[in-house]
């Protein structure tokens, strides 16, 4: 599943999608690769393209919310980094340099829209992460507001567990947990009015946020990708079905078909669903972006 070539750093951290090299004492470089995956378990097959089009779409967001709240980034030169000019030129398109900083042992989801656990923790219990909502709403039916759910980070293979917001600020103090939430739903509302724009309806998201040595705080990670999001279409949204999609859920209906225990090892993926997946992450990457530079 080598889908790029590995640098000569050290590798701190393999995740489902990213890897973590050391740089040194204050940065790190973040490769996004090609993996996909589903329902908390890597696949088997990769999709092309991915990891640069992932890189692309958060490098975009990032930009956009600067004025907001800070944001890893730093700038570099990746030659120097590592060794050689040809290795830079294949690896900057899906690389990041950034800071070192203290992750927060907790996700920052937000929902707009009832879709995915969120729906099924309120049809089980009419609540969100211990957040009630009215009787009677629907699949993929939009929220009265945008509400904040978090959950926990899990390890490659577990599965993240959502909390309420008095457990989240247990875990990383009330006063950062109120930072991270609003920021988390300002992003997230500016976010959504812009793609929506461009056809597209962020029904949730997740952000990560992490911490210097001097309590700063700043987004990390990935933003607003079609990894860490669900993109649906303006045109095609229906009260009440799983819209399609621009994210991998193309791809978890797929595998909702198959006879899936859903734990590794993942089943293969015909070549025609990695296709439309490749195209489906292609497509948000050109509503989002190629459209602003255009406008």
């Amino acid at each position: 599943m080598k889908d790029y070539p590995t640098p000569a750093l050290q590798r701190l951290h393999q995740g489902k999608v990213r890897d973590i090299y050391a740089v040194d004492d204050d940065r790190l470089l973040i490769v996004a690769s090609d993996r996909l995956s589903a329902f908390d378990v890597v696949l088997p097959d990769t999709i092309p393209g991915k990891g640069e089009i992932l890189t692309r779409i958060s490098m975009f967001w990032f930009g956009r919310f600067d004025d907001q709240v800070r944001n890893h980034l730093l700038e570099g030169d990746l030659a120097e980094i590592l060794g050689g000019v040809e290795l830079a030129r294949q690896l900057a398109p899906r690389s990041m340099l950034v800071r070192r900083l203290q992750p927060l042992p907790v996700e920052a989801i937000v929902r707009g829209y009832l879709a995915g656990s969120g729906w099924k923790d309120y049809q089980a219990t009419g609540t969100i992460s211990g957040i009630s909502l009215p009787a009677g709403l629907e699949l993929a039916g939009s929220l009265p507001e945008p509400i904040f759910t978090p959950s926990t980070k899990a390890q490659v293979g577990d599965h993240d567990q959502n909390i309420d917001f008095a457990r989240m600020q247990s875990l990383i103090g009330a006063e950062l947990a109120i930072r991270v939430r609003d920021i988390s739903l300002a992003i997230y509302r500016r976010a959504a009015a812009y793609a929506r724009d461009r056809g597209i309806i962020i029904a949730d998201t997740k952000f990560e946020f992490g911490t210097d040595k001097a309590g700063h705080l700043y987004l990390i990670d990935e933003v607003l990708t079609p990894d860490s999001s669900r993109f649906w279409p303006v045109d095609q949204w229906r009260l009440g079905i799983s819209p399609p999609s621009f994210d991998k859920q193309f791809v978890r209906d797929y595998l909702e078909t198959l006879d899936w225990n859903k734990t590794a090892p993942g089943p293969k993926l015909p070549a025609d669903i990695i296709r439309q997946t490749r195209e489906r992450y292609a497509e948000a990457a050109a509503r989002l972006i190629d459209q602003e530079s255009m406008a």
